[in-house]
């Protein structure tokens, strides 16, 4: 959902930020390096400290630029397949820095091993989720199911729960440091979920292609 929504909304926005960059002369490529060594910086630097309220700001500014180094490669006409190879690896990287970094915080200060447990199921169940709609393509099946918690869903309910769970600390708000853990929760269930959707969707394509094969190779003879 939110990648037909909030995607197509954020491109129209930065759109004009994206032909700024194309006039001076920035890569898309860079956008896309730059982007990912900002949100590494920003997780790592500020949420192994509990410091969740400005670990978030600083990651978001970065994190946009997913949608950026994509609109200036479409402005440019030169989408392709290094372009979409780059920038999902390197989104795989600045998951792994922000999961990574909040499971430091409880695995230290925040002295919460069960946190840091779920944090870390977090981190590899997203992985796993990227990698079994990527391996399935790749034998060419479609994967024709999205699932329940995508990407765009673990990031955005993880960094807008950190964020206002950093308000605990930075502001002085009581109690609202809660909604953290419930992020982390519903991000492991959700991506649980999403596991097994895909993977009972890979299954069921599989053998519908494998039971087409020896009917089109009837047809072929005959």
């Amino acid at each position: 959902m939110l990648n037909k929504y909030a995607r197509a909304f954020f491109t129209r926005v930065l759109t004009p930020f994206a032909a700024l960059l194309i006039r001076l002369r920035v890569s898309p490529d860079a956008v896309t390096l730059i982007g990912t060594v900002g949100v590494m910086a920003g997780a790592l630097a500020f949420y192994p400290r509990g410091e969740f309220f400005w670990g978030t700001v600083v990651i978001t500014l970065f994190v946009f630029s997913d949608l950026v180094d994509g609109n200036m490669a479409r402005q440019l006409g030169r989408t392709s397949r290094w372009g979409a190879f780059l920038d999902s690896t390197l989104d795989r990287v600045a998951d792994a820095a922000i999961f990574s970094a909040i499971a430091l915080w409880y695995a230290g200060d925040g002295d919460n091993l069960v946190l840091c447990a779920a944090t870390l199921f977090c981190l590899a169940s997203g992985q796993v989720v990227s990698y079994t709609k990527a391996r399935g393509e790749s034998i060419g099946l479609p994967v024709a199911v999205n699932g329940l918690v995508e990407r765009a869903e673990r990031l955005v309910i993880t960094l807008v729960c950190a964020g206002l769970a950093g308000w605990e600390r930075t502001f002085d708000v009581p109690r609202i440091g809660v909604l953290l853990p419930v992020a982390l929760w519903v991000v492991a269930v959700g991506s649980a979920i999403t596991l097994v959707q895909r993977v009972v969707t890979v299954r069921r394509e599989s053998a519908e292609a494998e039971a087409a094969a020896p009917r089109q190779q009837g047809s072929g003879h005959s």
